[in-house]
């Protein structure tokens, strides 16, 4: 499963050659285009039979649940509670982040998680005992269909900010996800603008032609008159001044509900 961001213009495409590889899917797609040179590749296993969830819950009293592992040690995923292995996640992310996984359900001395190396809308489980449990009122909501995403914390409106996103052919994907990772946009180009939150989703409606990566990511641009637009392969992206405010205010494995 690649693991390559996408780069966030046409113009990005053209210039890829020129730029660092990039591990995230979020650039406007162009089928004569060539597609940037592949990056980080980290190879993950995938879950085929975990369950799935897309609901968006709202927090329980103390917030979002959040699992870190409790020593230096990988997390084991299962299909279920003492079920089947799907994978096994190391303490450190692929971008060098410490793990935070967003956890959706609570079942006796297990907890369900979201994962990139699940796939989208999957679920692993993991015992309790394996973890450390935080908790968080911070939540991202992004709605499609008006371009928008707003940071709440708990019920309170923190920020609405007007987004970009993808284009009709390579929409962004729905659901939920967790927030894995925060990265300077400069490690990859000026075409991410400032900052980068990486995500726990994949692009599955990858361009025409595309060969690299399929990771998804909230960036900034270099092109303002991109936000608002369908301008993207798949990734949402804001205004720098926006991207600084989630840099400063959204925790690693922090919820975020993409819908259309």
């Amino acid at each position: 499963m690649r693991r390559v961001l996408l780069l966030a213009s046409t113009l990005a495409l053209l210039v890829a050659g020129t730029l660092a590889a990039s591990p995230f899917f979020s650039a406007a797609a162009s089928t004569s285009s060539p597609a940037p040179a592949a990056g980080v590749k980290p190879t993950l296993a995938s879950a085929p039979t975990a369950g799935r969830t897309g609901a968006e819950t709202r927090p329980a009293s103390h917030g979002f649940l959040i699992a870190r592992p409790a020593g230096d040690r990988a997390i084991v995923l299962r299909s279920r509670p003492g079920g089947s292995v799907l994978a096994t996640v190391a303490p450190r992310t692929e971008f060098g982040s410490p793990l935070a996984l967003g956890v959706i359900e609570r079942r006796g001395g297990w907890v369900g998680v979201l994962s990139v190396s699940l796939g989208n809308g999957r679920v692993g489980w993991t015992e309790t005992g394996d973890v450390r449990l935080s908790s968080t009122r911070v939540s991202l909501r992004l709605d499609l269909s008006e371009r928008l995403l707003v940071l709440k914390k708990g019920a309170r409106v923190i920020r609405r900010m007007t987004i970009g996103i993808g284009r009709a052919e390579s929409p962004t994907p729905t659901g939920r996800f967790a927030v894995t990772d925060k990265v300077a946009g400069s490690r990859y180009g000026a075409y991410y603008g400032c900052c980068i939150l990486a995500l726990s989703a994949e692009q599955p409606n990858l361009p025409r032609g595309w060969t690299a990566g399929d990771r998804i990511a909230v960036h900034g641009t270099n092109d303002p008159a991109s936000i608002g637009a369908r301008f993207s392969a798949g990734c949402p992206h804001a205004s720098d001044a926006d991207m600084r405010v989630l840099i400063r205010r959204v925790p690693l494995g922090a919820p975020v509900f993409v819908h259309a």
